[in-house]
């Protein structure tokens, strides 16, 4: 009779999901902070926005940038104009977003100011795309 092999199993441990939201929040908190002005400024309403509008997207960074997540896919983002050289600040959605609308949809906003009336708009955008 053959010796039988044992395969040891790699177990991986997650950290629960309060410790992972509470660092990915940090995480994100502190790339917003890291923004030169205006952007961090806009970085903070828009976080705030965000977490109101789409409370079980988790936070977290993604290519540094705050980011938040649907599951494992990062559904929203927001970048300040310096990391690109750009003019302006940008707020985008990924394909897990559900923006899609007929053959033809913005998935990238740009932003110099945000007012209440910029700020309502994203919120009816994040609410949609939280579907």
């Amino acid at each position: 009779m053959a010796a039988s092999k044992t395969t040891k199993r790699a177990t991986t441990r997650r950290a629960p999901r309060s410790t992972v939201e509470t660092q990915g929040e940090a995480a994100v908190l502190a790339a917003i902070a890291k923004m030169p002005a205006p952007y961090r400024a806009m970085g903070g309403r828009l976080h705030a926005i965000i977490r109101t509008n789409a409370p079980s997207w988790a936070p977290r960074t993604w290519y540094g940038m705050p980011a938040y997540a649907s599951g494992p896919h990062v559904v929203c983002y927001f970048r300040g104009g310096d990391k690109f050289g750009e003019r302006y600040m940008t707020l985008g959605f990924n394909d897990s977003a559900h923006l899609d609308d007929g053959r033809f949809w913005p998935v990238v906003f740009a932003l110099t100011e945000l007012t209440p009336a910029e700020e309502d708009r994203i919120a009816t955008v994040v609410r949609r795309a939280a579907g």
